[in-house]
């Protein structure tokens, strides 16, 4: 089960929060942060929609660019053996080590 729920073509994390006993969403790639609480999805869309609205309204106010740019790289830690063994599996598949972790992070996204 994905707890992903887009709103408006902006993507937000939802978790239950077991403390206030409600859906907690949060948007993500945005320039600053935007959330949203309520005891229902259909309630949680709603509240989604105005904190959305909001955080965009102050964007425009303060001319900043609401959605956050990424590179497209990152440093990845993992431990030496299992560096050994996905240079391992990358070089069998014909493929560099850069590709072959692409390759395995983008069928990821693709398996829900």
């Amino acid at each position: 089960m994905m707890n992903i729920i887009e709103i408006n073509g902006f993507r937000a994390v939802v978790q239950y929060d077991p403390e206030i006993d409600m859906l907690r969403g949060e948007f993500i790639g945005l320039n600053g942060g935007a959330d949203f609480y309520a005891k229902d999805i259909d309630s949680l869309r709603r509240e989604g929609e105005i904190s959305l609205q909001v955080f965009l309204d102050m964007c425009r106010e303060d001319g900043v660019e609401p959605r956050k740019e990424y590179s497209g790289k990152f440093n990845l830690r993992v431990s030496p053996q299992l560096h050994a063994a996905v240079v391992t599996k990358a070089a069998a598949d014909g493929k560099s080590l850069n590709q072959w972790v692409a390759d395995v992070l983008d069928r990821s996204l693709h398996a829900y």
